[in-house]
């Protein structure tokens, strides 16, 4: 009765819920660890509001920003190009 309900044509939606869920997790623990405006323990919640710019400018750039900083914004370049560029 059991194997009833998991078919192999839900195989894809169950996956692409795991990534979903594997996406906010990943979101969720990286704002707790690292934003400077998430403060978990009561010590850090008592200091009020801090002004603390260098940790802020910190989790802005993070690597993946500094990766595709000096990138053109295109997805597929060669295929862009193709249609773009007259022959």
């Amino acid at each position: 009765m059991a194997s009833r309900w998991i078919r192999p044509e839900v195989y894809p939606l169950f996956a692409a819920t795991g990534v979903a869920v594997g996406i906010c997790a990943m979101q969720l623990v990286r704002n707790i660890t690292g934003n400077p405006e998430v403060r978990v323990t009561k010590e850090n919640r008592a200091a009020g509001i801090l002004d603390n710019f260098e940790e802020g400018e910190k989790y802005r750039e993070n690597a993946v920003r500094k990766f595709v900083r000096n990138r053109k914004p295109q997805i597929m370049p060669s295929i862009n190009n193709f249609f773009s560029e007259p022959n």
